[in-house]
């Protein structure tokens, strides 16, 4: 049976790390790549009459993810118990919410070949990570390391309206860039503060319900979320096919190999076994508070695009790839309103220049760059007034990306300033048209492409600083055009 005659079934479990500077139980820092167990306390190490007390960041940030996805905030939520039993969980408990989550019924638009699509959010919910278990790959003793037992986190539940692995990474990039926008999330995939797990299941087309789904856990790039599910679809089909009978489980994903592998069984709620958590109290949010929150939301990366399509008349090309990074976003505005100029012009010069210097250096990003928002509004200017080409703002930006230098300066100092005066423009074609007569015999006997030879050779006698248009205009002039 062909793979079209099976529709695939996805859903994503998100988990990201609270931007707080302390844990969401105790003080201890959250801070990424201390010494291994150097940022505990008897909270996060669960020691007997050690008691936890919650973080009110942690709350707001969660609200803020709610907010943001369109989801409903219940006024009273309450804290679980969730039991199970590993090396890098002191409690043998989860604190997290199960029955009276936080955010429910909420929701995500997304781009698809087939246009915008909205992929259900069934819940968000707040929850302690685990520690980390780290395994000497020579074969030496596992360690486990709890300094990230506590940290905050919010899982956020997809339902299972995902169509295709690509619908999946776009699904988890859209639901990224909002958790960065609101500044609750780094977005960092290799250290695992913001990573997911992918439901996979199959169907045949047009057959109602569900079959068995497998979890594959603990992805932490989009490439890889594309490559786990797709071999795990095909390997699922495979089994359906050949009479057998998937079995619901959770697998890992080898990245080198490009396959998935059987990790455990898949425990179900009730393996879990919840209980409320008796040593919190349940979580009250006032409306008032709620909305407070809802009125400092800054503006999300797909209303910022769309408005930069409307207000600045760019492609949704060219606003996707400004909007991708809220620094960059704002660098353009910036950039913008200090020119006061063409916004098509700065969107050009940001993403064919700017990102391109600022991805070479890799020092910081687009808010560490020497070039200002307002010193490629001198650039600009510059080309505007004609007093460089378009090869010297190239070379004068390299510059100023480097020194931190005014665009002005750097012109002076390296002579790049475009000569516009017609009389040395004139002698310049005069002294290529002299040393070039079997050209001028073909440029008049209507090789008109040939113009551009003639306009390559003035510039070379200009040093590269004609004025192009007043070049051209010599060269038509002298050749009789």
């Amino acid at each position: 049976m062909a793979r079209a005659d099976w529709e695939v079934i996805i859903g994503l479990e998100v988990h990201a790390q609270l931007l707080t500077a302390s844990k969401i139980f105790c003080g201890c820092s959250t801070r990424f790549g201390a010494e291994p167990n150097s940022q505990t306390c008897p909270v996060c190490l669960a020691m007997p009459g050690a008691l936890p007390v919650l973080n009110e960041r942690a709350v707001e940030f969660a609200v803020r993810a709610g907010l943001a996805t369109g989801c409903t905030i219940r006024e009273h939520s309450v804290f679980a118990r969730k039991n199970y039993y590993y090396p890098d969980l002191p409690k043998g408990y989860q604190i997290s919410q199960y029955d009276l989550p936080l955010c429910e019924k909420g929701r995500l638009v997304i781009d698809t070949p087939q246009g915008e699509k909205t992929v259900g959010i069934t819940r968000i919910h707040m929850e302690e990570d685990a520690g980390k278990n780290n395994h000497d790959p020579a074969g030496g003793p596992s360690r486990v390391d709890l300094n990230r037992a506590g940290v905050p986190l919010v899982e956020i539940v997809g339902e299972p309206d995902l169509r295709s692995s690509e619908e999946a990474a776009e699904y988890l990039k859209a639901l990224r860039d909002v958790v960065v926008y609101l500044g609750i999330n780094d977005g960092n995939l290799e250290e695992g503060s913001f990573r997911c797990d992918a439901n996979v299941s199959v169907r045949k087309v047009g057959e109602a319900g569900f079959r068995n789904r497998v979890e594959l856990k603990n992805i932490n790039s989009f490439r890889y979320v594309r490559q786990a599910i797709d071999y795990e679809v095909g390997r699922q089909i495979g089994v359906w096919e050949e009479g057998g009978t998937v079995v619901t489980e959770t697998r890992l994903f080898d990245p080198q190999k490009g396959v998935t592998r059987a990790m455990r069984s898949k425990e179900e709620a009730k393996d879990y076994r919840y209980f409320p958590e008796p040593d919190l109290l349940p979580l009250v949010v006032s409306q008032a508070w709620i909305e407070k929150i809802r009125g400092s939301l800054p503006e999300l990366p797909r209303a910022k695009a769309a408005r930069f399509c409307s207000e600045y008349g760019l492609s949704a090309y060219d606003a996707g790839v400004l909007v991708a990074e809220k620094a960059v976003a704002d660098w353009f505005e910036a950039a913008v309103t200090a020119y006061g100029g063409s916004a098509k012009t700065v969107a050009n010069w940001v993403i064919n220049e700017i990102l391109r210097l600022v991805k070479d250096s890799r020092e910081g990003g687009i808010a560490a760059s020497k070039v200002t928002p307002e010193k490629l509004a001198g650039l600009l200017r510059l080309l505007d007034e004609r007093r460089i080409n378009a090869a010297g703002a190239k070379a004068i930006l390299e510059d100023v990306h480097g020194t931190g230098a005014e665009p002005a300066d750097v012109m002076k100092a390296r002579g790049l300033e475009q000569v516009s005066d017609t009389g040395a423009i004139t002698a310049a074609v005069d002294k290529v048209i002299a040393a070039n007569p079997d050209q001028v015999e073909k440029y008049k006997g209507g090789k008109k492409n040939l113009l551009g030879f003639f306009m390559g050779q003035a510039m070379k006698e200009l040093k590269g600083q004609g004025d192009p248009k007043a070049v051209t205009d010599v060269i038509k002039s002298r050749l009789g055009d």
